[in-house]
């Protein structure tokens, strides 16, 4: 009796496990939009500008670091023979953040770039002229004019709905 219990309650915790960790998938993404999830898709010109704008203050700030690293390097340089072992460790490890974070803004600045060309050219999109001047589209005569005909009516002979 112990083990069909054991093996019953293995089972349904399996069974617990697996449902608890299982993706709803298709039916999130059909409600996404009803319960206000849908995230920007990016095509603004001012979603592009304003990342153009936090990759420039990200490549600002490696950069700044970048001086500051530095400057650890030269101390390190400075004084090596008091640091010993650990100094070359610092320096090594120093050095190789200045790289990483040249690296960082070189990429972020590259991003910005990107950023800002495709909001230019969504820019261009949006301001591009009419093929007419307003003048001409309010001067435009409406030659469609419908009329009630009379003899469209419900209950005229010969006529079928």
């Amino acid at each position: 009796m112990k083990t069909k219990t054991g093996k019953l309650f293995a089972v349904l915790s399996m069974l617990g496990l697996l449902a608890s960790s299982a993706q709803l998938g298709a039916f999130e993404v059909q409600n996404a939009d009803t319960r206000g999830e849908i995230q920007n898709t990016g095509m603004t010109r001012s979603y592009h500008e304003n990342l153009a704008k936090d990759y420039e203050v990200k490549a600002k700030e490696m950069l700044a670091k970048v001086e500051e690293k530095k400057k650890l390097l030269e101390d390190y340089d400075s004084h090596s023979q008091y640091l010993g072992r650990q100094g070359q460790d610092l320096h090594a490890h120093t050095w190789a953040m200045v790289n990483r974070h040249e690296r960082a803004a070189e990429e972020a600045l590259n991003q910005a770039t990107f950023h800002r060309k495709i909001a230019s050219e969504l820019a261009k999109r949006d301001y591009a002229t009419p093929a007419e001047t307003p003048s001409q589209r309010n001067n435009r005569e409406n030659k469609a004019k419908v009329r009630p005909d009379p003899t469209d009516e419900i209950g005229s002979p010969g006529k079928t709905l």
